[in-house]
This record gives C-alpha cells, structure tokens and sequence, in this order.
C-alpha cells in the first residue's frame, strides 16, 4: 500500500459545486473523524464552489455551527492524475509547467451530494484515472441522480411510483406560462404536488403548491436548480427510510433496519431547515413497524439497489400508506440516495447502528468494499 508504513491512504473528496455543497462539508467531517488513524491515513481534498480542487486543512470547522454552513475556501491547489500508473494527486504550483506529484491515492471515499459529484460526473473521473472508490460507478450514480429515470428502472422491476409528471427545459420564458400543465394533468395529479429539480437533494428547490396560481413561481424555483423539473402528486404515508449495504463478499445486498420522519406540529414538510437547521422531526430509529412491514420494506430497498445496479451503499426513501381499494399496505418508493448524508444527525449511519454497525464500522467496511471491488465497473 502506498502511504504511511501498513496505512490505506483515504482520499476524502468533499465540497463539490452542487447546491449541496455545505452538507457534503459536514458528512466528510464526520467520515474522517470516524477513520481508524491506527489503519488509515486521511487526505482531506476539498472541491471549490467554482470547482477547484484543493488539499484542505485537516483542522477546517466541517460543521453547522449556530446556524452557519461550511464551505471549502481555500487550501494548496491540486488536480486528479488522469494516468493510471500515477493513482494520485499532483500539487498544481504557480507557473510551473507540470504539477509536482504529491501523493498515491488507495482508495477516494467521495462524500459529495448532488450534480458534480453524485451524478457519476466524479465516478467517470475516478474510473480513468483507475482509482477504487466508495459508492455506486457511473451509470447507477447518474440514473438515482435523475428522478425521471429512477423512477423508470424502478417501475421496471415492479416497484410502484407516485404519478408524476416531468418538465422538459424549464428554465426561462416557459416558467412563467401558467398552462404548462394541461387540465387533464393536474385533475390526475390532484393537490398538493411536490415541484422539484429533477437532479438535486436535500430538498434544495423543491416547493409544496396548494394552489396551482402557485405553480408557475414553484417551477421557476425548481428550473433555477435544473431545467428538467418533476411535478409530484402528494403520496399520504408515513415516511420510511432504510439503508442498503453491498455484501463485502459479493451477493445479494443487505438492509438494515428501517427508520421513520415524524413532522412535528407545525412542519409541514421535511424541507432543508427541518432537515438540517431546525428542531422540527423526530426520528423513530428503528420505525414502528411490524416484523411484516420491516421485511417488506427491507425487500423492496434491496430490490431498488439491485435494479439500479447500485454499489457499496444506497439509502432508499419510501411512503409506507394505505391502498385506497383495499385498505392494505402500499409501500411506493419516493427515492434512492446513493451518497447519502453521512453527517452526525443522518438516517443512514444511525439506521446501521441500530442494526448493530457502528459509526466506525460502517465507514471502514464501505472503505474494504471499495479496495475489494476495485475502480473498474464489473469488478
């Protein structure tokens, strides 16, 4: 191994240019405090706002603190080695025609939300440079990036679906048009839907309309983030949440235990301050559910894994309600998350320590998987 003596050299790749950049900040704080120094050596690189990539200062504040969010700002500059042989980082030095090798790089756990970074954009970097790397490879980390299109495997493989309709290029003139949505599709739709970019997280431009004199604002909010928009028809359920881990050995994939969002009164909807900023839900961890809604639930995020032909790990979001028809349970995917948040307060580690896996563990057998695995896809 390269690095220290008996060490794995972790490049943790955190920041990004996506809206999401401040939650990618604080779910890499957490990840490089939860690994082993004994077993691994950390080289935290932060990604810019504006795209630059920097080796950061191993003490920067990586946390929300009285409100504020982190943000990468600055550090030595650096670049991805795209040759194979090299598996590195180069410092990128002022004037200097080649940029001076650095370090080899084992393995990247890239801790990166939204476009740029959760979208297989990274994952093709990382791929041609020949470096192993935590998570799902291109294809599965663009199609659960894109609502449309997970929502079409998804149906693919039986899952069922909120109704939905998907805005094409958005952006611009067409928002303002208060019949972008025929009469035909809002009946179907009904009120309220959920306005949404069709490839960002963390509920960033996402907007509830009750009313449709609403709608035209709320696309344009949601088009500012990507033109391609998704309008979704309100699911009623509980909302339910479990957590996917690939098998360190190959096979089928494991899930853990499920887990709930419960609004507190007042909350109307989990938007980004009830997610991150305010004390508005509570977290039933595990969920109350039955021992047959737990393995329905479990059976059904590993099915979601298994369609997207995701790896290393997924957080798969669901509406637990009932079958209008029948009064039986229906359980309708909302999404697949597969970076999920990894910060202190985040459903997916504290849906593993429940099932039994540490903050640590968790970290260190999606690091193993990723060495086992390898960075090519197949492998």
């Amino acid at each position: 191994m390269s690095g220290k003596p008996g060490k794995v050299r972790v490049a943790v790749v955190f920041g990004g240019r996506s809206a999401e950049h401040a939650i990618s900040c604080v779910s890499a704080g957490s990840v490089m405090a939860a690994l082993d120094p004994e077993r691994y050596e950390v080289v935290p690189v932060g990604i810019a706002t504006d795209g630059r990539w920097v080796l950061a200062d191993p003490d920067q504040r990586l946390a929300i603190t009285d409100g504020k969010l982190p943000e990468v700002t600055g550090g030595t500059a650096v670049s991805l080695v795209g040759d194979p042989e090299a598996r590195g980082l180069a410092v990128l030095e002022p004037g200097a025609a080649v940029g001076r090798a650095l370090t080899e790089v084992d393995v990247v756990f890239p801790v990166l939300h939204g476009a740029y970074g959760e979208d297989g954009t990274i994952q093709g970097l990382l791929e041609m440079a020949g470096i192993p790397y935590v998570g799902s490879g291109v294809f599965a980390s663009a199609a659960s990036m894109d609502k449309e299109f997970t929502k079409k495997l998804l149906a693919a493989a039986g899952l069922p679906q909120g109704d939905h309709v998907v805005l094409r290029d958005a952006s611009g003139a067409v928002c303002a048009d208060p019949g972008l949505l025929d009469g035909a599709a809002r009946e179907r739709l009904g009120l309220p839907v959920f306005v949404k970019p069709a490839r960002a997280g963390s509920s960033i431009g996402i907007t509830k309309v009750t009313g449709w004199a609403q709608f035209p604002a709320a696309v344009a909010e949601a088009a500012a983030v990507d033109p391609k928009v998704i309008v979704e028809a309100a699911v009623h359920g509980r909302e339910i949440e479990c957590g996917v881990l690939a098998s360190p050995g190959g096979g089928a994939p494991g899930a853990s235990l499920p887990a709930e969002i419960r609004l507190r009164p007042g909350t109307d909807w989990y938007d980004f301050s009830a997610k991150y900023l305010d004390d508005a839900v509570d977290f039933d961890v595990p969920a109350g559910l039955t021992r047959e809604q737990t393995a329905a639930v479990q059976k059904a995020a590993c099915l979601a894994f298994q369609a997207l032909d995701c790896r290393g790990l997924a957080r798969v979001d669901f509406f637990l309600g009932a079958d209008p028809a029948t009064g039986a349970d229906r359980l309708v995917v909302n999404e697949v998350n597969t970076m999920p948040g990894f910060t202190p307060i985040s459903m997916f580690p504290r849906m593993w320590v429940a099932s039994g896996v540490s903050y640590p563990e968790l970290v260190d057998r999606l690091v193993q998987t990723a060495l086992a695995t390898g960075s090519r896809p197949g492998e």
